[in-house]
């Protein structure tokens, strides 16, 4: 059995938390002592600016990868956290699409590069894979090569009609490329105590997917929105704040789910 575990974090809505979910979530686990690598998959490389590696530092990017120009491990950036690298992002990614469409094999371009990594550096445990928001190629390449999918839902009067198109990719992927593939969990995010739509919003996704969902909720918090812009994540620029905390829960929710698989 493989010793790395590969987490999809995904969901075709953008604003709701994925990127700060990965990155926050990537460097509790790092913190508690595995190795962790975050895979920006998003063109806008948000993952990559928000953990202190700005577009000209890229010296390599997951788009080289995806092409078979570079290997995983030749492109991963080191980070302020210890034991959590970064596999950079880029704009040209969004062209990713056209550039492999003839390409029988593209979904599976991400699962050989990650079977390749995992051969040169063992040690790895964790790999996050930031996904854009949309569920075309990338996502969809994401998915195959994921043992799990994360999806952070934000709580709002749209979140289950975007839930049930994401739920909907994931079955398809089980079926036609990756039979192994699992919904991790869910998380709710941007969470409002002082609004009823959230506790609305939380009751509805309960009731559907039960403990699929994380009981940890993410609150809104300015703390959260602050950290990107000092290219630091959230448990680095402010430990105490209450979004801090609530990953810190997140990421023991996940190591417990993960050891009881």
């Amino acid at each position: 059995m493989s010793s790395l575990r590969v987490l999809a974090v995904a969901n075709q809505k953008g604003g709701v938390g994925k990127t700060t979910t990965a990155i926050n979530l990537a460097t509790a686990l790092a913190a508690v002592g595995e190795e962790v690598i975050i895979l920006d998959l998003d063109p806008q490389g948000n993952a990559s600016t928000g953990l202190g590696v700005p577009p000209g530092a890229r010296e390599g990017t997951t788009y080289d990868v995806l092409l078979g120009e570079r290997s995983l491990a030749d492109v991963l950036s080191p980070t302020s956290v210890p034991r959590l690298r970064v596999a950079p992002a880029g704009m040209e990614l969004a062209g990713v699409d056209i550039d492999l469409l003839e390409d029988p094999k593209r979904h599976f371009r991400l699962r050989g590069a990650l079977d390749d990594l995992e051969k040169a550096e063992p040690s790895v445990s964790y790999v996050l894979i930031d996904c854009p928001p949309s569920l075309g190629l990338l996502t969809v390449g994401a998915m195959t090569a994921a043992d799990a999918v994360l999806i952070p839902l934000q709580c709002e009067f749209f979140a289950l009609e975007g839930l049930s198109q994401i739920m909907r990719t994931i079955e398809t992927v089980r079926t036609r490329l990756n039979p192994e593939l699992e919904l991790q969990g869910v998380v709710l995010t941007m969470y409002d105590r002082r609004n009823n739509l959230s506790a609305d919003v939380e009751a509805d996704v309960r009731a559907h997917l039960g403990d699929k969902v994380y009981r940890t909720a993410i609150p809104r918090n300015v703390r959260i929105s602050e950290a990107p812009s000092h290219g630091k994540p959230a448990l680095l620029y402010d430990l105490k704040c209450a979004g801090s905390q609530a990953y810190v829960q997140l990421a023991s929710e996940v190591i417990g789910r993960e050891r009881a698989a």
